[in-house]
């Protein structure tokens, strides 16, 4: 089992967070580009527990992939979690959570995943797996920057 953490923080208030985690499509605004994410189901505007997304990620090398998720254990305004039910790995959980402090809001980040094919997928973590979740982390931390701590906009 590995694990991933980021932290960030945003000048967003913690309800404009929300706001903007609790939207499924808010995803594809977030994945770049190369992944050609695309969310197949219709969603709904706001997240609920038991929301089931199923959405279709090329990631480079390894293909196109269906990948579906549920939106679970959801405290309104604070945290929820993406489990995956079916994708390009064994396990697949997704802790978000959304803090107040004393100089911001912080956005916290916790992924707890296992790559498929046993001691290959340990391998292709080594040199590969996890490189790309870094990269993708990455350019979700600069796309959240633009969204929650950009200048504000007017209107």
């Amino acid at each position: 089992m590995y694990i991933l953490e980021r932290q960030q923080r945003v000048t967003a208030s913690v309800e404009q967070a929300w706001a903007f985690l609790q939207n499924p499509a808010n995803l594809d605004r977030i994945t770049p580009p190369d992944l050609q994410f695309r969310i197949v189901t219709d969603v709904p505007a706001i997240m609920f527990n038991g929301l089931i997304v199923d959405y279709r990620i090329t990631i480079p090398l390894l293909g196109t992939h269906t990948w579906v998720t549920e939106i679970k254990h959801i405290r309104e305004g604070l945290s929820f979690v993406d489990e995956q039910r079916l994708g390009p790995y064994r396990f697949w959980y997704h802790y978000h959570e959304i803090r107040q402090e004393n100089d911001g809001v912080l956005l916290i980040d916790q992924v707890f995943y296992q790559p498929p094919f046993g001691l290959l997928g340990q391998l292709l973590h080594r040199f590969y797996i996890r490189r790309t979740l870094e990269r993708i982390f990455e350019y979700r931390r600069q796309r959240l920057e633009e969204f929650l701590s950009g200048p504000p906009t007017a209107g």
